[in-house]
């Protein structure tokens, strides 16, 4: 039997948060009246804040909203009243913010500056339970011309190949690159794994001609450059 969904609309007025929007204006709405607003619809005995509610106060990392970046297709699913559609919506709100907040520190991307690499990161490495290796590639005028993702899971020696990496600096044209990745656990102390990497890939690219310039461990909203804590030769300045 399916479960009947109640629309905002039947609400009471003062539960409504649409109404409430347009008359106090949407920075008044708490966030699960913004995340219902996107619903639209609850269950037979749980209206759209209260499954808003519900989403938000799940047992997984995050606090309030930051909890949309952790959540997977398969979490989204598992709560009653979530369907395929609604699980979309909601990963889609997860990807616009990511990217949005992008937007502020692109034109300020520099090969030379780690703090606005990493600010550029932190909002979608919060949305990762696992490392994330990725992989800017810059030309000679310190233009970004590309990000690639390396690996996903532990960063290590075996799942950073330089042979994949240098094929695709080559495909680009790149002429300098720089390797970013995320620690889940909060620390951003770097692994004997994350040296072995950034050793291996500054070798091979001293090889062939294309420079790993930094490598960048960001956790949280902390973050920490392997080439200013004296990892990586200055090579380039």
């Amino acid at each position: 039997m399916k479960t009947k969904k109640i629309l905002i609309a039947q609400m009471a007025e003062q539960d409504r948060p649409r109404e409430k929007c347009e008359r106090l204006g949407v920075d008044k709405l708490s966030d699960e009246e913004l995340l219902a607003l996107l619903l639209r619809t609850g269950t037979r005995n749980l209206s759209a804040v209260g499954l808003a509610g519900e989403i938000l106060s799940m047992d997984i990392p995050g606090a309030g909203l930051e909890k949309l970046y952790h959540l997977s297709r398969k979490d989204l699913l598992a709560i009653r009243g979530i369907g395929k559609v609604k699980t979309s919506q909601i990963m889609a709100i997860s990807e616009l913010s990511i990217r949005l907040s992008k937007i502020e520190f692109r034109d300020r991307l520099s090969y030379s500056s780690p703090d606005a690499i990493a600010r550029y990161y932190m909002t979608e490495f919060r949305a990762y339970r696992q490392e994330h290796l990725m992989m800017m590639l810059f030309d000679s005028k310190n233009h970004l011309i590309g990000e690639r993702m390396v690996s996903k899971g532990t960063v290590n020696a075996s799942m950073a190949e330089p042979r994949e990496i240098f094929v695709e600096a080559l495909r680009m044209d790149a002429v300098y690159i720089v390797l970013v990745h995320n620690h889940p656990s909060g620390d951003t102390t770097p692994s004997s794994a994350d040296l072995a990497v950034t050793r291996r890939i500054f070798e091979a690219g001293s090889l062939i001609g294309i420079q790993l310039l930094d490598h960048i461990i960001v956790a949280g909203s902390q973050y920490r450059s392997l080439k200013a804590e004296g990892y990586i030769p200055l090579q380039r300045e």
